[in-house]
């Protein structure tokens, strides 16, 4: 008999189902190890539709959910037959008591129990929320409520290990001096459906029952790690949490543990307005409850000033800023949109409602609140927002959050993306209930278009953060002294020499700064631009990056008069020239680019291939001779890597999507100078009979993971008719010396520099036999060598070969060749010590200690690669799926097919993209290696933007930790019993 108040009587809606008999021939194999639970549940769920229906989207659309229900079917009969919150609570008694009843030194007792709460939370809030039980308060309270009683469970046997260990006299959690702190989304009550659990440890040697000769900061560094390692660890049932400890004081220079008073001590000198933030949702979770109160009662006159906190307004600003750099635009590409950190994200919610509590709270009390939505509903009630905002932003902060757990349930992965490829997208669509890809496209456009609005709109009636204290004055014939000051207070080291910079431009020394009018304009520009560069931190070589700019400038009217009209311009140049001059030099040779930049639809859907296709094409056919036709080639590619890199800048565009793009530019390229140039060729040489040409991208641009100073690797195929080798041409040639001067006409195409400058740099070294090989290759030749000849390092450069020009056929038959060869029979334990071998031989070569050293250093790009290539080579005849040329792709492919645990993946996968979305920000912003200590704090802020962390120190301690679990999950598959 099913109770009313159980979950499968509740249920009453579902995710779309695509293919119901094949969903529900899954779900009866996911229960089909007990016979019992599948005859019960066949027999609930048959009366039952919309729970079917659940059960059956469960299979069709989580491969997370499955796993959990195939674990224990039984368990499912219980959440389905149980009112959820009832379930919910039995399952942290059972942990509570479970723990306290293990021995001190079964540990693996203790892990089976917290994992066995943290399944039987995660399986009944989803199904809850899934079915509409559950509202998003419920959902995030029993995920919080889960993470809350799995730490302090976990404290507590800790300590009563260490009283058995001699280390202290009592296992009292409550007087421990030993206190978990949970922050963000954790500490609010609000966490993800599958999210790292963001905390900051702290003790106090004077409270804490330390024994004799104890060293207390030891200790505590110490039982924090065997915390993480009881919570994060991987077993056969799972994991319990992703610890991330990051948000503690300089991470980077600290341990996992500190003692309150050096905290405190931080936050007095140095703390950041972000981590004041960030302390709105702190709260004590574990441990000496009673000291982590005390320690936010003592924090609290750093986290909310006594009088409104208009002090704090430019802090604000700059925040805002850093999180969404530049005015709103209205176009929005919903494939591969982060629904947190994206524009009208969950994040541009939080920081609407925290910024304004960061104001007021001190004055106002009542605004003290953790939660987001109880924030806005407090700031409306105070006046500080209406009623509208507070309606408005609540609703798509629960339709956010709603997508948001929906993305995370299909595999347990901390995901904010949505699928990048269309049919993907479609399917997740169904899983949040639309039945197709439009109808949800336009349900989340709705909403983030309405946060984007409210968001733009925040402090928009505040002084704006250009105008400058004191006099900013340049007249033509001597320096300012009151100027001067006002310099050397906006932090320009060198107020002279800045003075004699300004006063040049409004004397007009430069050409374009002649006209009428524009000196007008340029006056006007001054104090923004001068403030503006001196927020980037090293203000007098941006300003000689600024003097550049306008020396080489041909005009500057249109230039500037944009510029007045549209201050975030102003200070997306800034950031141009102090992170990336050489970027600078190109908008000034191509002031025009500043229209694109004003576009509406810049920041939206880049253009696709069929749009930049045409565009070359008229531009070449256009081509007054050669030489014109290589310049519009140069110019075309100039424009399109200016405007790349600024949304990469401007932090609106990820390094998948960004080296996809500059990859996509570069096939686009190929393939309209390679038309040219063989049409010219054919002129000349004429035809050969049967002639194939196929271009191969390898590296970088095989695997569209391009950055703006990749180079070309290419390698070129042929083929012809044996029977007439010649061609027909006033000078005929014959074959392979015909496909020769085509290849080397087509490189030179591409690297010839003229008057508008070089494409690119091309390297054919990758072709059989390398240098000493011909320039292009028959087709038989190439497969007879890659099957007879071909070292490991070659074939594992092949899986990342990828067509880019080729007639149909041809493209098929290499397509063909290249498969049977990655698809071959290898011993996976050869394989492992070749590649083990060249890694050993690279870092023998580079040094892979220099943990900026993004692509060579211990667990860097290089490790992620040759992990993806192994797995490509040992498995693609079982799994040709797996032979996908992007390294991101395969690791993805290998989580879906079993041969990487969710854990694993998600590790590499995160690596993956954070080491590429660094890259790309330092190929635009530097020519040579990368030294944090000469970096500007431009540049620094840039960086930590991008790899989505508050400052620069959080993320060098996020990329050690990262390199450093790369090269784990390396050795251990590949075999590696010591370090490489």
């Amino acid at each position: 008999m099913v109770d009313g108040s159980s979950l499968i009587a509740r249920i009453d809606q579902a995710p779309v189902v695509a293919n119901a008999t094949k969903a529900r021939r899954r779900f009866g194999e996911l229960v089909a190890s007990d016979p019992d639970v599948a005859a019960r549940l066949k027999a609930l769920l048959v009366k039952r539709p919309k729970a079917l229906q659940l059960c059956s989207a469960v299979a069709e659309h989580s491969p997370f959910l499955s796993d959990l229900v195939r674990q224990d079917p039984a368990r499912l009969l219980r959440i389905l037959t149980s009112d959820p919150l009832m379930v919910l609570a039995q399952a942290k008694t059972d942990a509570l008591m479970e723990v306290a009843a293990a021995a001190i030194e079964d540990e693996a007792r203790v892990m089976r129990a917290l994992r066995r709460l943290r399944a039987e939370a995660a399986l009944t809030a989803a199904l809850a929320d899934m079915g509409g039980v559950f509202g998003l308060d419920d959902v995030t309270g029993a995920v919080s409520d889960a993470a809350d009683t799995a730490i302090a469970a976990a404290v507590a046997f800790l300590l009563r290990q260490s009283v058995d260990a001699g280390k202290i006299v009592r296992a009292d959690v409550h007087g421990c001096g030993y206190v978990i702190l949970a922050m963000g989304k954790h500490g609010a009550r609000e966490l993800n459906f599958s999210s790292d659990v963001d905390l900051i440890v702290l003790y106090d040697t004077e409270r804490a029952p330390l024994a004799q000769d104890v060293e207390a900061a030891t200790f505590f560094v110490r039982l924090t790690r065997q915390l993480v390692k009881l919570l994060q660890e991987r077993t056969a049932d799972g994991y319990v949490a992703r610890i991330d400890l990051r948000l503690r004081p300089d991470p980077a220079s600290t341990q996992v543990a500190l003692s309150t008073d050096a905290a405190l001590d931080y936050y007095e000198r140095e703390g950041a307005t972000w981590e004041r933030a960030a302390y709105i949702k702190a709260r004590p979770v574990a441990g000496d409850l009673a000291l982590g109160q005390l320690f936010l009662q003592q924090l609290s006159p750093f986290i909310w000033r006594r009088s409104l906190d208009y002090a704090a307004l430019a802090d604000v600003h700059a925040m805002k800023q850093d999180i969404h750099a530049f005015r709103g635009h209205g176009s929005i590409a919903v494939e591969g949109h982060n629904v947190k950190l994206g524009r009208g994200g969950i994040r541009e919610i939080e920081f609407f409602a925290q910024t304004q509590q960061l104001i007021a709270g001190g004055r106002e009390p009542r605004l003290r609140t953790p939660r987001t939505i109880e924030a806005l509903e407090r700031l409306a009630a105070g006046g500080w927002i209406g009623a509208a905002a507070r309606d408005e932003l609540t609703a798509a902060y629960l339709y956010l959050r709603r997508v948001e757990h929906r993305l995370q349930m299909v595999a347990d992965a901390q995901t904010h993306s949505l699928p990048e490829d269309e049919d993907a997208l479609a399917h997740f669509a169904q899983f949040m209930g639309y039945p197709n890809r439009e109808s949800f496209a336009m349900a989340l456009m709705a909403r983030l278009l309405t946060v984007q609005e409210h968001y733009s709109r925040l402090f928009e009636d505040a002084p704006p953060r250009a105008v400058v204290e004191g006099r900013l004055d340049f007249p033509e014939d001597a320096d300012d002294r009151e100027t001067l000051a006002t310099l050397h207070r906006l932090g320009y080291a060198e107020p002279l020499a800045a003075s004699a910079i300004v006063r040049g431009w409004l004397s007009g020394r430069y050409p374009a700064l002649r006209m009428p009018g524009v000196r007008d304009h340029l006056a006007a520009l001054v104090p923004v631009l001068l403030d503006a560069i001196a927020r980037g931190g090293e203000p007098d070589s941006a300003l000689r990056a600024a003097d550049r700019f306008f020396q080489e400038l041909p005009g500057a009217q249109r230039l500037l008069s944009a510029l007045e009209r549209h201050p975030d311009l102003v200070r997306l140049l800034a950031t141009i020239l102090a992170t990336a001059p050489r970027l600078g030099d190109m908008i000034a040779h191509r002031p025009t680019l500043v229209d694109a930049l004003l576009d509406p639809a810049f920041f939206g859907a880049l253009p696709d291939e069929q749009e930049l296709e045409a565009r070359l094409a008229s531009l070449l056919a256009d081509a007054a001779d050669e030489e014109d036709l290589l310049d519009q080639a140069r110019r075309f590619r100039q424009e399109h890597h200016v405007l790349i890199g600024v949304r990469i800048l401007s932090g609106t565009l990820p390094a998948a999507q960004a080296g996809e793009a500059f990859a996509r530019l570069a096939d686009v390229i190929i393939r309209g100078l390679g038309k040219a140039v063989r049409a010219r060729f054919e002129e000349a040489h004429g035809r050969l009979k049967g002639a194939s040409l196929a271009v191969l991208a390898m590296g970088k641009l095989g695997g569209r993971e391009m950055t703006a100073g990749s180079d070309l690797d290419l390698i070129v195929l042929y083929d012809f008719d044996d029977e007439q080798p010649e061609s027909d041409g006033s000078r005929p040639l014959h074959g392979s010396q015909y496909f020769a001067r085509l290849t080397q006409r087509l490189v030179s195409a591409l690297t010839t520099p003229t008057n508008a400058g070089q494409l690119y740099e091309v390297d054919l070294r990758l072709r059989p036999s390398g240098r000493s090989g011909p320039v292009a290759t028959r087709l038989p030749a190439f497969i007879a060598y890659q099957s007879d000849e071909a070292w490991t390092w070659e074939h594992m450069a092949l899986t990342r070969a990828r067509v880019v020009w080729a007639e149909p056929d041809f493209r098929l038959a290499v397509k063909a060749a290249i498969g049977q060869v990655l698809a071959r029979r290898r011993d996976p334990v050869r394989l492992a010590a070749d590649i083990v071998d060249m890694r050993h031989a690279i870092a023998d070569e580079k040094d892979e200690d220099r943990n900026w050293d993004l692509k060579y250093a211990a667990g860097g790009l290089v490790d992620i690669e040759f992990l993806a290539q192994y797995l490509v080579l040992a498995h693609a005849r079982i799994h040709p799926e797996l032979a996908r040329t992007s390294t991101a792709r395969v690791i993805a492919e290998a989580i879906r097919v079993g041969l990487l645990d969710a854990p694993d993946g998600q590790a590499l996968g995160d690596a993956c993209r954070l080491l590429h979305d660094l890259t790309q920000i330092l190929r635009l912003a530097v020519s040579g290696p990368f030294d944090p200590t000469t970096a500007s704090p431009a540049l620094r802020r840039l960086m930590a933007r991008a790899g989505a962390l508050p400052d620069f120190s959080t993320l060098e301690a996020h990329l050690v930790e990262t390199q450093a679990q790369v090269r784990a999950i390396f050795n251990r598959i590949l075999g590696v019993e010591d370090a490489v």
